[in-house]
């Protein structure tokens, strides 16, 4: 297993950043009309709310993304800066708007469907990574989403390798989670949920089917991830390493909002692996960074601390 750096040093995240804007019907959801309910907005991307996880667990911080030079994007910088992210080498592009996430929940805050747009994230090339090698260089970690166009996700790779910074992977959605695929040999983390995982198996993998999400996961660990976790929303988790394997139950707790609940996981996992705790009490605390999340309205727990996490742990 890849041997982590003592924590000197900044987590480097690449990916998205944009608005989410979430609608949550007040009664059963009709498709193909109008329902009521209520519609807020947040900020949001893959990258950004796990960088903002991190910051605020007290993590060094660096995000690569890019956001449109509109009102929406220098608001979400302003707000990222704000909670300690470094955003110096975020680009603000003038040819795209910010980027943005729009969900319809049901009246039980379950996701019925979403529409990505993140078009802006091409504005970070091949060619704007190689300029920042020195970011990977002073890294402990790097974090990629699969938002990111596949020969800068290529680059992310090889400069994470050259640099011998071991690298997490969010697969984001299963239409990008194919993204990843040439690169599964070179993640040490990979954090899909059931329906990325059989995009990234070539299988299936039934919601709350524990045995075969567990297949899954011994499965990427066999094209050569060193950490692979499969969420299973409220069935929990399971992880799997080439020495062990486990399964974490859910929390249950009311949905306010599932919106950023995976990159909480993920943010929190690398949080906890980084700072040498066991992987199965780091899969505990990321679950119930999860739960809390469910219960925000909004993609982050504003307060989110270490602390917090292990008054819930007791």
């Amino acid at each position: 297993m890849t041997a982590l750096p003592s924590q000197e040093g900044h987590v480097l995240v690449i990916g998205a950043a944009g608005t989410d804007i979430i609608g949550r019907a007040e009664t059963t959801l009709n498709e193909s009309t109008s329902n009521p309910g209520r519609v807020r907005m947040c900020h949001g991307g893959v990258a950004r709310n796990i960088a903002e996880n991190l910051a605020r667990l007290g993590t060094e911080t660096v995000l690569i993304s890019a956001v449109g030079n509109d009102h929406l994007g220098r608001q979400l910088l302003d707000h990222a800066a704000e909670t300690g992210i470094v955003i110096d080498h975020t680009i603000l592009a003038d040819d795209r708007p910010t980027g943005s996430y729009l969900a319809v929940l049901n009246d039980q805050g379950g996701l019925r469907c979403a529409v990505d747009d993140m078009h802006v994230i091409e504005a970070i090339t091949p060619q704007y990574l190689r300029d920042r090698y020195s970011l990977f260089k002073g890294a402990v970690a790097v974090v990629v989403d699969a938002n990111l166009p596949q020969k800068t996700l290529s680059t992310v790779f090889s400069l994470a390798r050259r640099a011998g910074v071991p690298i997490g992977a969010d697969p984001t959605s299963k239409s990008l989670a194919e993204r990843l695929e040439p690169h599964m040999g070179n993640l040490w983390l990979i954090t899909p949920n059931e329906g990325e995982a059989e995009i990234l198996c070539a299988e299936r993998v039934p919601h709350a089917d524990r045995e075969q999400a567990m297949k899954a996961a011994r499965h990427l660990i066999s094209q050569g991830v060193e950490i692979a976790i499969i969420t299973m929303a409220e069935f929990g988790v399971v992880y799997a390493t080439a020495e062990s394997s486990g399964h974490v139950p859910a929390v249950q707790t009311e949905i306010i909002d599932p919106t950023g609940v995976g990159d909480a996981l993920t943010a929190t996992l690398i949080f906890a692996l980084l700072n040498d705790i066991p992987l199965d009490e780091a899969v505990r605390l990321g679950t119930l960074a999860a739960s809390l999340t469910l219960q925000t309205p909004g993609s982050v727990v504003p307060d989110l601390s270490l602390e917090m996490l292990y008054d819930q742990l007791r």
